[in-house]
């Protein structure tokens, strides 16, 4: 029996950043920081206090920029680092405290709705400027009620990363039109994800045993199981995502396609690895960077290391497509990561301004990462090369169906408590896609009344 409740907090983007950044704690600082004095009230302090992830984008890029922050303002900025749950346990605590604690962090989407009451909103930076050179979904998915508390650093969403070696090899080609009837491609569909990854499911050593498979299925114990799904239900049509309005969507006919799509790729295709309840974003791009699936969609920047011939097999072999369409056009599920100002900080007009100062610099998140949150530096970076994924990323984060999570308080208690297992019971075959998404329903509704 696999385990029914998710560790709260472990959601998508922690195994977006957690594939390849090694987390940290702790405190870092800046330049001279560490003997940097000042009183309680911030008067006399020139100093900002900055919560990061350890090891994240975030993390680097504050370290990075500390120095010129120092010489154009007089601030040091002291980086407190902590692993990911970390940020928002103690972000909750200064919400609730109001000590004055921290002055910038950076944040996961997820956690708007639970933080917005001790945000400070950041109306004035979102000009039309900064409107117009960001993806769809980004501007609503810093604000809460009507109002920015945040101003993202990057975006991310899953595309479709395949061996090109395969893909175009002509043998390959040639079998798969006899047995399918058409060319063989980047799947563009659901039909040719399915007829691909059943193809290149095989005993490529002839020792009796599957060695390569087609592609993956999400199915481990967090919150990238969920999102995965959730691309699939988008591009069958679903929109808003979970509840509208209180009222839960996620027995309906999208959902239940779009897991009956994943649980026939694992129990019936055989295309996948058989320990799905095992297998995230992570286990996924070992599989693939191993030689041992031929598609995986991934976050976008998994691109990068795929292509590492440090970290790769199949490096120099990676091609990359836009995501995946179903009946209602591309769909993804974003991760992006914003940062905000806690309304407790005493030094709120200088926290702007640091935070001004690194959207200018969003370039710096694309090398730290592989992607960033402006269109002009994805434009600008899509042109050079080892960043190719990004042309596609573009195409996904402005698919018809890209849509964020609902802005919920209860989201991570109805992930954990109702989705992740939901999933979990249609995978192991214990409930169908549709007994499952019944039960689930019948949970959020409770959570969602409480």
């Amino acid at each position: 029996m696999f385990k029914r409740k998710a560790i709260a907090g472990l959601m998508t983007c922690s195994m977006l950043l957690s594939a390849f950044l090694t987390g940290c704690s702790g405190t870092q600082t800046s330049g001279d920081a560490q003997n940097s004095k000042g009183n309680s009230n911030g008067n006399s302090d020139k100093s900002l206090t900055v919560l990061v992830e350890g090891g994240s984008p975030a993390f680097k890029v504050a370290e990075k920029t500390a120095d010129e922050f120092k010489k154009s303002t007089g601030y040091e900025v002291k980086i407190e680092s902590v692993p990911y749950v970390g940020v928002y346990d103690k972000l909750k605590a200064e919400v609730a405290s109001r000590a004055g604690s921290y002055d910038v962090a950076t944040i996961d989407i997820l956690w708007f709705p639970s933080l917005a009451s001790g945000l400070l909103p950041l109306d004035n930076l979102m000009t039309d400027e900064v409107k117009s050179d960001l993806f769809p979904g980004l501007i609503d998915g810093g604000s809460y009620k009507g109002h920015t508390y945040g101003m993202p650093v990057w975006t991310n969403a899953k595309t479709l990363i395949y061996r090109k070696d395969l893909f175009e090899d002509e043998a390959n080609k040639k079998a798969f039109k006899e047995q399918y009837g058409y060319e063989l491609q980047p799947s563009k569909t659901w039909k040719e994800y399915e007829d691909t990854a059943k193809f290149f499911t095989r005993d490529t050593n002839r020792d009796g045993q599957i060695d390569q498979y087609g592609t993956t299925v999400f199915g481990a114990n967090n919150g990238d199981t969920v999102a995965s799904w959730l691309d699939m239900a988008a591009q069958a049509g679903a929109k808003p995502l979970v509840v509208d309005n209180g009222k839960v969507l996620i027995n309906t006919k999208p959902y239940v396609q779009a897991l009956e799509l994943l649980t026939n790729m694992l129990k019936k295709d055989k295309s996948v690895p058989p320990g799905a309840l095992e297998i995230s974003s992570a286990e996924t791009a070992e599989l693939f960077q191993s030689g041992k699936a031929a598609m995986m969609l991934a976050w976008g920047h998994f691109y990068v290391p795929s292509n590492d011939p440090s970290k790769s097999k199949v490096a120099g072999k990676v091609g990359v497509a836009p995501m995946i369409a179903g009946s209602e056009g591309i769909g993804a599920v974003p991760g992006p990561w914003y940062q905000v100002v806690p309304k407790s900080s005493k030094k709120q007009e200088i926290a702007k301004k640091y935070i001004q100062f690194l959207y200018d610099k969003n370039a710096l998140y694309m090398e730290a990462l592989g992607v960033a949150a402006r269109k002009s530096v994805f434009e600008e970076y899509s042109q050079k090369a080892g960043y190719e994924h990004l042309k596609p990323l573009m195409e996904t984060l402005s698919g018809k169906q890209t849509q964020n999570r609902p802005a919920i308080k209860e989201w991570q208690q109805i992930e954990s408590e109702a989705l992740i297992p939901a999933v979990q019971y249609a995978l192991s075959g214990e409930k169908t896609p549709q007994e499952a998404l019944d039960w689930a329903a019948t949970i959020i509704k409770g959570i969602v009344q409480q």
